[in-house]
């Protein structure tokens, strides 16, 4: 009971954290302030009182629409916290209430928020990924499971073969296919995760970005020049490694499960 109880606190405190990680989805890519001002409508514009502005309860309280105009208010903002809440829950059940605990959960929620911001701008902002390159080194000092060199090694391979595939497909089309904040992003990862990680990052962002890719042409009709956020890719398979990579990677090359 003791145990459901820790994980209940842990989907709060997430929930939480998740309601300033849509503040900051809203405002990072329009370069407005994400302490000043409070939260607001998006319609009216009009201040949200703190007891409209309770993750998800006031969402279902209200019906998801503003108090004073009536507008509704998207979807995103409580599954943004759902989701933040379940990934509490599960980094504290993967890795106790630990140093770990706490440095994969801020960077999965970096990375919840560069999912929805490149999604909606085709942007991931350098006041993530820069600070999060230099956070996740930092970090590696203090972490058992992640030596200093390995998150070295991991930021520069990270962002140094996002950087050659960028290039090499700059010279053979002579278009943009990959952005600075992918390279920069994925470096961000590699200070996390260290070299081991960026390796899974890349292959299964590759598989997935590759199967979304000819389903969305499929579906949506559109053509190989359309330009598909990578940054979500990168995360899904920054945040699968986090809780599978180093054991899919002993049982395929050792054949030690250790699920």
């Amino acid at each position: 009971m003791a145990d459901f109880f820790i994980l209940g606190i842990a989907f709060v405190f997430g929930a939480c954290i998740g309601s300033f990680l849509n503040v900051c989805i809203a405002r990072l890519p329009v370069g407005e302030s994400i302490m000043f001002p409070g939260s607001k409508c998006p319609a009216c514009q009009n201040a949200i009182r703190f007891y409209d502005n309770i993750p998800i309860l006031s969402y279902l309280w209200l019906r998801g629409k503003c108090r004073h105009c009536g507008q509704s208010i998207s979807l995103r903002y409580p599954m943004v916290e759902i989701l933040t809440g379940l990934m509490a829950v599960l980094i504290l059940f993967h890795f106790s209430l630990s140093l770990e605990a706490f440095v994969y959960f801020t960077m999965t929620a970096a990375l919840i928020v560069v999912i929805y911001i490149d999604l909606d701008h085709q942007l991931i902002p350098d006041v993530i990924s820069l600070p999060g390159i230099l956070l996740g080194f930092l970090a590696s000092f203090f972490l058992d499971a992640l030596s200093f060199i390995d998150s070295l090694i991991g930021i520069l391979s990270g962002g140094g073969i996002l950087f050659a595939v960028a290039g090499g497909y700059y010279l053979l089309t002579g278009r943009e296919g990959m952005g600075g904040g992918d390279i920069k992003l994925l470096a961000m990862i590699g200070a996390f995760l260290g070299w081991q990680g960026v390796c899974f990052t890349i292959f299964v962002s590759s598989v997935t970005g590759t199967v979304a890719g000819l389903l969305f042409m499929l579906f949506a009709r559109k053509d190989l020049k359309f330009a598909l956020p990578f940054g979500p890719f990168l995360s899904l398979g920054a945040i699968a490694y986090l809780f599978f990579g180093p054991q899919l990677i002993a049982w395929y090359f050792f054949g030690i499960p250790h699920f």
